[in-house]
């Protein structure tokens, strides 16, 4: 009696390609399981907003007791736009943004878990734009949470002095959003920073030369093009983005318009996101 032949053993079948939204649970589960992190995020914001309040409650003593007129010089006036949307606090969440985002791509080249993460999804573009999302949707919050919480409460804090500021006046929606849009750039930067360098010390040093020692070299109004360099460095944007255009404060000779600001701040996010990607594609792990 013959035996019947076996019958053919079936192919496993393919595993399914990860979907993007597959791919930001995966970034968000990275993200979580450091808490060191998002702590590191939420303590910033909440010192940003208490330091932008406590500028302008210094600053009620000067508003009811102005200094003396000077000779040839305007009257005194506040400005609550300028003093409620600090450069400190604002120096303060680029800081921290930018650290978040360059730990986001070098932790896991320190670690090695970068190797696992692209043996189970070589598309390393979807991987780049899942961090991306992730980390400049959680910045964003953040920055508009600083920018909206600090905007209201000082303004409340100076509606006694009736130099309170409403969100419809002329400037102020402009400056609140572009005081919350640097965070997530900063976190953009960071991330480039993060991928060029894959060095915990490298990156964040760099952040801050970026953010904070190179746009000494470009300051004055002496030399045009050294002066419009800088205003075309990341944090310069915000800085004009906030002038309240019914004030006496300006950046000096040869400062840039609002749309200008706008599109740099723009182009620096861009230009971030274009390099981690360029970079993570063509270096190995």
């Amino acid at each position: 009696m013959s035996t019947p032949p076996l019958a053919p053993a079936l192919a496993p079948a393919p595993e399914p390609a990860p979907r993007f939204t597959d791919l930001l649970a995966a970034e968000w589960i990275k993200l979580r399981s450091l808490r060191s992190t998002y702590w590191v995020l939420a303590l910033a914001s909440l010192v940003a907003i208490a330091v932008n309040v406590n500028a302008v409650h210094t600053d009620l003593t000067y508003i009811d007791h102005p200094p003396p007129r000077m000779p040839g010089m305007p009257p005194y006036t506040y400005d609550p736009l300028w003093h409620g949307l600090g450069n400190i606090a604002g120096d303060l969440m680029a800081v921290a943004a930018g650290s978040l985002g360059a730990i986001t791509v070098f932790g896991e080249y320190t670690t090695g878990l970068i190797r696992t993460t692209f043996a189970a999804v070589p598309d390393r573009r979807g991987v780049i734009a899942a961090k991306v999302l992730l980390i400049g949707g959680i910045t964003a919050l953040a920055g508009l949470v600083v920018s909206t919480v600090s905007f209201f409460t000082v303004n409340a804090m100076l509606a006694s002095r009736h130099v309170g500021l409403s969100v419809t006046d002329d400037g102020c929606l402009r400056a609140v959003l572009g005081y919350a849009a640097i965070v997530p750039v900063c976190a953009l930067i960071g991330m480039a920073l993060g991928a060029l360098l894959r060095h915990a010390t490298a990156s964040i040093v760099s952040l801050v030369l970026l953010m904070f020692v190179l746009p000494m070299m470009f300051g004055g109004d002496r030399y045009r093009w050294l002066k419009e360099i800088g205003t075309h460095l990341p944090l310069a944007t915000v800085q004009r983005l906030v002038i309240n255009p019914n004030s006496t404060t300006t950046m000096g000779k040869y400062a840039p318009s609002v749309l200008d600001s706008w599109i740099t701040m723009g182009v620096w996010g861009v230009a971030s996101v274009v390099v981690t990607v360029v970079v993570v594609r063509r270096r190995d792990v």
